[in-house]
């Protein structure tokens, strides 16, 4: 059965005030530039004239991909399988980029196991959210069967369910899964209607060759799919455990009236199925950073996004949505924080 998720525009009724508040703080009207809209959008999710974000939350979701073992896409990466669950042990260690840009922003950091194929164990810091140790082989069927599409997809709305039950306003998303641009190339040109090839790039340093190689796989692939270019199914055709994971707990987190951070070209291509089941996702989400991904681009002008920063970043683990958070945190500062011309006593224009 295919998982629902009713999920509404929010507070439309508070835009008003919003924009008459922004335009009586003590500076011409506009003149804090994209500020400005990122500060009316937090006003509109956090429901309030005053918000407090409060301490953000990133998770990060990791999951390996069959078709990196399988020796037909071996080629995908320049990294083998093996490294998704050494990554996870450095998360978990403290030593990622993430933890660095984590810990220097004041961001509590989630590791969620949404299907590596490895047993970590019981562990301090680690969500447990295995569907399976690693998808199938897409160039066998299906990554995965529509009830582990489905579990992954629950898995990541409870997980921000409790996250939101904790008193989190803003989430970020990361992910680390090897291959899983593949993944994304695909689940952008099939929702997007974008060229294969436009949307593929070298992921984790793919060299010309192997690069070329990967368009044409992919582009073999996207050809002889015959499914349905609905959100779920895509996800399920060419998707990974984290990018599903991630997909139900952005949904799960709108329905909670959380802001999203959205990172890079992974963690798009999971808003970009959950967008797709639900149109306004749109509004919830913050789009951190435009990566140096090729297919990025085309996914946030799907989006009709504009990202807050541009540093060339490709990391991904949620690294631009850690980067962005101080701009977050400071539109919102101008909206609840920042004097009126009436309260400053100074003569408005």
């Amino acid at each position: 059965m295919t998982p629902r998720f009713d999920l509404y525009a929010p507070a439309p009724d508070l835009s008003a005030a919003l924009q008459e508040r922004l335009d009586n703080k003590t500076k011409p009207p506009g003149s804090l530039g994209r500020l400005e809209a990122l500060a009316l959008q937090i006003g509109q999710v956090l429901g309030s004239t005053s918000p407090e974000p409060g301490t953000p939350q990133l998770l990060v979701c990791a999951g390996d991909h069959g078709s990196l073992r399988d020796a037909r896409g071996r080629g995908l990466s320049a990294y083998p399988a093996d490294v998704t669950w050494q990554m996870v042990e450095n998360f978990l260690a403290g030593g990622a980029a993430i933890n660095v840009l984590a810990r220097e922003s004041g961001i509590v950091l989630h590791i969620a196991d949404a299907g590596v194929a490895h047993d970590f164990g019981p562990r301090a810091g680690l969500i447990d959210a295995k569907v399976a140790p690693g998808t199938a082989s897409w160039f066998d069927g299906a990554a995965m069967s529509e009830a582990q599409c489905t579990q992954a997809l629950h898995n990541g709305a409870r997980i921000a369910r409790d996250i939101a039950a904790g008193g989190a306003r803003v989430l970020g998303f990361g992910e680390m899964g090897i291959g899983n641009t593949a993944s994304a190339s695909l689940i952008t040109h099939l929702l997007t209607g974008a060229p294969m090839d436009d949307c593929v790039g070298r992921g984790t340093g793919l060299a010309d060759a192997a690069l070329v190689a990967k368009k044409r796989i992919l582009g073999e692939l996207a050809a002889a799919y015959r499914g349905p270019n609905t959100s779920f199914a895509v996800l399920a055709q060419f998707g990974g455990f984290e990018i599903a994971t991630m997909a139900g707990a952005m949904l799960g987190a709108a329905q909670s009236r959380m802001l999203l951070l959205i990172d890079g070209f992974i963690s798009t291509a999971a808003a970009l199925v959950a967008q797709a089941h639900a149109p306004a996702l749109r509004h919830y989400c913050v789009f951190s950073h435009r990566s140096q991904e090729r297919g990025h681009a085309i996914q946030l002008e799907h989006m009709q996004a504009q990202p807050l920063l541009d540093l060339d970043l490709r990391l991904g683990e949620g690294t631009g949505a850690a980067l962005a958070w101080p701009l977050v945190r400071a539109a919102a500062a101008v909206l609840r924080d920042m004097a009126s011309f009436d309260s400053a006593g100074v003569a408005k224009a």
